[in-house]
């Protein structure tokens, strides 16, 4: 096994199987296949016809995307908010008729005929709106029956102007403009349309009526719970979508100057297959304008190639309904299959071998002999709080913790009786500290780092970073910020233990062990925000060294304790100070004789040290078995041990059998005492330190007494 080993640390060092899974969890991965399509479409045809690519086969080709891609965002916005419209041919072809019969017959201005074509665009989706997010009317076959009827007052009009609009000759160079000139050889609808995806883009991705678009489109009973306006929305979307329908026949207008019986007829299936191909899904909720034209290129050079090839027309709408066919197969696979292909591949366990340690075990002796020096610890707010990861004391005595509910709780010295909520954030709190001015600086996980004054203000600092530029993984925003520590000049230093997971799944961190935390530092000064570590295995406790160029860190899953230089000499280096702790360390901080205090939240045991260096077996597991089922650290049981600067371990504390204070997270010095906090725990420990300094503090330690 021994020969193996290195093969099997540098497989899932560098060839890491998350990498797939952060690919395929990307909004942008839908495109891959739709981008694929397209390449494999102008290979082919451009092989087979070069003419097609020529100078004037990309202005033809640029024309009829202008009209037809905005036809495909129109439907693709229908489609996302989780319904569809067969009535678009239709709509298509009376606005063309709309705007030819204002210009050519009527002679109106240009404005007023697009004005009138816009009107009779957003009544013939008004009446969609009404029928299926008003009355609740089926997609599918209202728009089916609108179909009919548009295309029946089309033909029944267009015999009595299609005369009249083939002789008229509207009197406006911007119409002639539209139809016949070019800009960088494009025409100037392509222009128009570009401008007009940019905006849906934006709409869609950026602002409320999109998200409230995808939101009824995926799951509309929830939009409904949530304070979305369902049927508003869907009234807005269908005009919307036959509004951006006229907008194309307006510039179909402009390109042919007329039309006829077959203006439309069929476009419902082209455009429908353009936006399937693209990766709109029929189910609702997903897609995009960037899918939309996708889609489009796609099936006009399909078109268009067998069009120039002389395949007759019916053969090419064989071809097409075959594609649609295709297209439809594929959307429902893909979003069958998808998640089970991000579940299959996003964990991916890392290999790892924690150093030797002394046994810490009933009848050992040793630093980390097992003891009940921690039977005596006194409570406070017993039951009055629940998971105080960390505590805090400020100068006055008053203690401090976080709650998983989101609350600061204070209870007021010196006997810690009279019990009130400092303020409210929202997230689950986690480490804490004061500052130079007593502000109470906190980590909120999945929320990032914010402070409370002594006024009781909520201020946020930070909760987002610059993206690496390398990263497959969007680290930009802060998920898991942990602890933190002040440096002498102001600067902020905290804990980010997981880029990856989110607080509620820290275990399946522990069983990646892949180095997926990091070191962030704000700076009050500017307001910036950088990483100034990498890759370590789920970070967590900070305390910052007196020499202001260094802090101490745990790698909680590597079972070490850390040293970073930040300034000086030796800035950028890191050091292993402490290696081979029997358990898992969580929070450290200063101790009032120059040590320091570091908690251990749970035990290591042999089942979970092998399993570490076996990441296929911990793959396997996560892939085949409940997590309820999973092999867990062992936390129900911890300790707190003394530590020199360099790494010496002083002295241990135990809670033996965890009678009083079995889970412990954090603890901090304060006049002769230790407070101590945990996860788990619904109270506060206070335990009397022998020999310590009664006079020692730790806001006076880090900034002296106040003037």
């Amino acid at each position: 096994m021994s020969a193996t080993n290195p093969l099997v640390r540098l497989r899932y060092r560098f060839f890491p199987d998350h990498v797939i899974g952060e690919i395929l969890s990307k909004r942008w991965s839908d495109n891959a296949i739709p981008f694929a399509a397209l390449v494999v479409a102008l290979v082919v045809f451009g092989s087979v016809n070069p003419r097609m690519f020529t100078a004037f086969g990309l202005y033809d080709i640029a024309g009829q995307l202008a009209e037809f891609g905005l036809v495909a965002i129109a439907l693709s916005l229908v489609m996302i908010s989780g319904g569809i419209d067969l009535s678009i041919g239709s709509v298509f072809a009376l606005c063309a008729l709309t705007v030819l019969t204002a210009l050519n017959v009527y002679g109106l201005p240009l404005s007023a005929a697009a004005a009138l074509t816009l009107g009779v665009g957003a009544a013939c989706g008004a009446i969609n709106g009404f029928l299926i997010g008003v009355l609740r009317l089926r997609a599918f076959l209202t728009t089916l029956v609108t179909l009919v009827m548009f295309r029946s007052v089309y033909e029944m009009v267009l015999p009595g102007f299609a005369t009249q609009i083939v002789l008229g000759m509207p009197d406006s160079p911007v119409w002639d403009a539209l139809g016949f000139e070019a800009l960088l050889g494009l025409p100037y609808t392509f222009y128009i349309s570009a401008a007009l995806a940019v905006v849906w883009h934006i709409v869609l991705s950026r602002s409320r009526p999109g998200w409230h678009i995808a939101a009824v489109g995926g799951a509309r009973r929830s939009a409904y719970n949530a304070g979305i306006p369902v049927r508003r929305v869907l009234l807005l979307t269908y005009v919307s979508c036959s509004m951006m329908v006229a907008v194309a026949a307006i510039l179909f207008g402009a390109r042919m100057t007329s039309v006829g019986l077959d203006t439309g007829l069929g476009m419902e299936i082209s455009v429908l297959t353009a936006v399937i191909l693209g990766g709109t899904t029929l189910g609702g909720g997903r897609g995009s304008v960037a899918k939309a034209l996708i889609g489009s290129v796609i099936v006009l050079i399909l078109t268009n190639g067998l069009l120039q090839l002389g395949v007759i027309g019916t053969v090419s709408s064989l071809i097409l309904g075959v594609v649609l066919l295709a297209a439809v197969w594929l959307d429902v696979r893909w979003v069958k299959n998808r998640q089970k292909l991000i579940d299959s591949s996003y964990v991916s366990p890392a290999y790892i071998r924690l150093a030797d340690t002394l046994d810490a075990e009933d009848g050992t002796a040793g630093v980390f002999a097992v003891n009940d020096r921690l039977r005596t610890v006194e409570t406070i707010g017993l039951g009055e709080v629940e998971g105080p990861e960390d505590v805090a004391v400020d100068r006055a005595g008053n203690v401090y913790s976080g709650s998983r509910h989101g609350e600061i709780h204070r209870w007021l010295a010196p006997d810690f009786r009279t019990h009130e909520i400092f303020a409210h954030i929202g997230g689950g709190t986690f480490g804490m500290n004061f500052d130079r001015d007593d502000n109470l600086v906190v980590c909120v996980g999945g929320m990032g780092l914010y402070m409370v004054t002594p006024a009781r203000e909520v201020v946020k600092l930070t909760d987002e970073i610059t993206r690496s530029w390398n990263s497959v993984i969007d680290d930009s925003r802060i998920r898991l910020a942990d602890d933190l520590d002040i440096a002498p000049d102001g600067r902020i230093f905290f804990s980010e233990a997981s880029i990856r997971y989110t607080v509620h799944d820290w275990p399946v961190d522990m069983i990646e062990s892949r180095g997926n935390g990091r070191i962030i530092c704000y700076d009050p000064r500017d307001g910036s925000t950088r990483t100034v570590l990498r890759n370590r295995i789920f970070p967590n406790g900070i305390v910052c060294l007196p020499d202001g160029q260094s802090l101490l860190f745990n790698e909680t899953w590597a079972c070490r304790v850390c040293r970073y230089w930040f300034d000086g000499p030796r800035k950028g280096q890191v050091e292993i100070v402490l290696d081979g702790l029997p358990g898992y360390p969580d929070n450290i901080n200063r101790a009032s004789d120059g040590n320091y205090w570091v908690c251990l939240v749970g035990m290591r045991g042999p089942v979970l040290d092998m399993a570490m260096t076996r990441p296929g077996f911990r793959r396997r597991m996560t892939r085949r078995i409940a997590p309820a089922n999973w092999l867990y650290p062992n936390i129900n049981t911890g300790c707190v041990i003394k530590i020199t600067p360099d790494g010496e371990v002083l002295e241990s504390l135990w809670d033996r059998g965890g009678v009083n204070h079995p889970m412990v997270t954090s603890c901090k010095e304060h006049e002769g005492h230790l407070y101590i906090g945990g996860v788990s725990n619904n109270r506060v420990g206070r335990w009397k330190i022998p020999g310590a300094d009664p006079t020692w503090s730790s806001p006076v330690d880090y900034w002296g007494e106040r003037p």
